[in-house]
């Protein structure tokens, strides 16, 4: 499969594959989601769960054209609605979770449930972005700007096995992936993590996560500019030409998502992985755009998984 060029190339062969995958949408009161989700059914390639907030659904009269592709769910609060979209998750009754005008915490507390939530077993639940930037000449993947604080080796290690199977699930048969840091040195006494870098690119070297490159520590510049890298004298298999980024924390990952989406009006999506169905977790600050390209890639996802 070719490579994926940018979210419309996305959205054109998704409408190719002939297919509604379903979307659970918890708590539809916002207007930003109930568009991002409109979108998606003139593409045609979602059916949708509207579960809670259906006085507002129902009252919406843009989805008068779609009834034979929506249904409702009631629910008395915002956890039962949470609780009811998991539970169907689990059941098979939908294929992708997205969070509406609930708390994320409220969502993630009934993904996260040891008894009946999402999170695969042995799994790691990461956050996957996906961005297209006028400034880059291809879509890049960055983890982790909105679930783990501080990932530690195991879990550095599963994000970059998440982050590189994606990266294949959209064409790229060989993905690069950086280990970002504000060094190329490794120094376990000032940055420890450092360290586990280390250990990441050993395994990717034995095969860990398949066919793969993976390098680092290295800034964003550098795994993102062939220039920056023979300025600075790095010899590196990315090559300034990375496929993805793995942050070295939230702190990055999230500044590094705002910042794009700000100042290079990049186009994102993002996704949580480890759980049993994709989970479209938007920020409070996306807009409905961004909120539609996530169910895209959430709808890729789940065809690459097929």
């Amino acid at each position: 499969m070719e490579g994926l060029k940018d979210f419309k190339d996305m959205l054109a062969r998704l409408e190719c594959r002939n297919r509604r995958w379903r979307i659970g949408l918890v708590c539809a009161e916002d207007e930003s989601s109930r568009m991002a989700v409109e979108w998606a059914l003139q593409r045609k390639f979602v059916n949708v769960v509207f579960i809670g907030g259906t006085e507002i659904v129902l009252a919406d009269k843009r989805f008068d054209r779609y009834r034979s592709h929506i249904s409702v769910v009631r629910a008395e609060s915002r956890d039962e609605a949470a609780c009811t979209a998991v539970r169907m998750a689990r059941e098979g009754t939908v294929d992708i979770l997205m969070k509406g005008l609930i708390n994320t915490d409220n969502l993630l507390r009934a993904v996260l449930n040891k008894e009946h939530g999402l999170l695969c077993k042995g799994a790691v639940m990461t956050h996957v972005a996906l961005a297209r930037m006028p400034s880059y000449h291809k879509m890049l993947f960055f983890t982790d700007s909105a679930v783990i604080p501080y990932p530690n080796r195991e879990q550095r290690v599963e994000q970059v096995r998440t982050i590189v199977r994606i990266c294949r699930q959209t064409g790229i048969s060989r993905p690069k992936v950086a280990l970002v840091h504000c060094t190329e040195k490794v120094n376990g006494k000032i940055f420890p993590l450092t360290e586990d870098y280390v250990e990441v690119i050993r395994m990717a070297k034995e095969g860990a996560f398949g066919d793969c490159v993976v390098d680092g520590p290295m800034d964003v510049k550098s795994a993102c500019s062939a220039d920056a890298m023979r300025i600075k004298n790095i010899k590196s298999p990315i090559n300034g030409d990375a496929d993805a980024l793995v942050m070295p924390d939230i702190e990055a990952g999230n500044c590094f998502y705002k910042t794009i989406t700000l100042f290079s009006q990049a186009d994102t999506a993002g996704v949580l992985a480890g759980t049993k169905v994709p989970v479209v977790l938007p920020s409070r600050g996306d807009d409905a755009m961004s909120k539609f390209f996530s169910l895209a890639l959430a709808a890729w996802c789940c065809y690459g998984e097929e």
